[in-house]
């Protein structure tokens, strides 16, 4: 940039901080240096003086200097998060988009891609954003999380404003999410639920979700079964009312019908059929039904089968076809236990929010 320029604020940005818009729109600014200039006067909103802290307004004209040399301390450094991609990389990232708008993009994320990183992990999505920009000059930014194992849908928001109403439907009950799995037992039931209070304790594997009545969250999930193989294994679908850690995998396990493939919360009963599948955990978000963060309408996103999974259905002589159902039959099925609830869950339908989502 070689001259002043003055620029408007977008309907986007309203509510943003000055400082960090200067971050998301001009990242060759240090902090220091919108700092140091707005102690100048020489960033000014509608032509006076402002503060770091200065919340914007949609339509207000923002004085933008020229961009300052940059000295070895002002320089940025690429984040220790992200994660360094070859252009190859960088399409496969992009081959997983399934959906992409002005606010939402979404993803089929693989299993065994971790999204955060975390101990001994050098590549997970939070790294790979990067890729995900296309036309914004901002990466997009996550809003919930997928277990590392568990493939399917993963929504990201393109902007602050998306990240803050998309970030507060999954803290509430405005979004609906269904999954696929396959159980080492069969539901003696064509549907149910599952009301287990949940508490992450520390454990021979590390940290597991266990049930707990005195000091476990409350936890809620609705079950569809699909179909079957005999007794041994089973197709449901499930609807997670609240979004415990881990909650699909520690629900099931504890009623000793564990998602195959889940060594940790079912041990060896997670491998029924022994060699005749894969060994990867058979557990996909298939389903997110959610409130566009720009006008309110329902945004429904479904992801297809990852290849592991894929491969089990034909094996197990499975049609996934069979399945549709379920996202109208589950949907159902929890308005009818909001209007009517069973005495054991009576007090979870009057609360207003879930303080606790993956």
């Amino acid at each position: 940039m070689s001259a002043v320029t003055m620029v408007k604020v977008g309907p986007h940005d309203g509510g943003v901080r000055l400082d960090r818009w200067f971050k998301k729109n001009y990242p060759a600014f240090s902090y220091i240096q919108v700092e140091k200039m707005l102690r100048k006067g020489q960033i000014r909103i509608d032509g006076k003086r402002a503060k770091a802290s200065t919340r914007l307004e949609p339509g207000q004209e923002i004085r933008v200097p020229p961009a300052p040399e940059k000295s070895n301390v002002d320089r940025p450094r690429k984040s220790a998060s992200e994660v360094v991609l070859s252009r190859e990389e960088m399409q496969a990232v992009r081959d997983m988009v399934i959906y992409k708008d002005d606010w939402v993009l979404a993803i089929n994320k693989p299993a065994g891609l971790a999204v955060q990183g975390g101990t001994g992990q050098s590549k997970h999505l939070d790294g790979m954003l990067d890729a995900l920009r296309y036309d914004k000059q901002e990466k997009p930014k996550l809003v919930h999380r997928l277990d590392k194992d568990t493939s399917g849908v993963l929504l990201l928001a393109r902007n602050d404003a998306a990240a803050r109403v998309m970030t507060k439907a999954f803290k509430g009950k405005t979004t609906k999410k269904i999954y696929w799995a396959l159980v080492a037992a069969v539901p003696p039931q064509k549907k149910g639920w599952i009301y287990l209070p949940l508490e992450k304790q520390a454990g021979a594997q590390g940290e597991k979700m266990v049930v707990d009545y005195d000091r476990g969250k409350e936890s809620l999930t609705l079950y569809n079964r699909v179909d079957k193989v005999g007794r041994k294994v089973a197709w449901v679908a499930l609807m997670p009312l609240t979004g415990r850690t881990h909650q699909l995998r520690a629900h099931c396990g504890a009623l000793e019908a564990p998602i195959l493939g889940d060594g940790k919360y079912g041990g060896k009963n997670a491998y029924p059929l022994g060699d005749k599948l894969s060994k990867d955990m058979m557990l996909h978000a298939r389903e997110i039904a959610i409130p566009h963060p720009d006008d309110g309408t329902t945004l429904r996103i479904r992801a297809d089968l990852s290849p592991h999974m894929v491969n089990a259905w034909e094996t197990l002589g499975f049609n996934p076809n069979h399945g549709e159902s379920s996202v109208e039959l589950l949907e159902g099925y929890a308005g009818d236990l909001a209007h009517c609830p069973p005495q054991e869950i009576r007090n979870f339908f009057n609360d207003k929010e879930d303080k606790d989502h993956d």
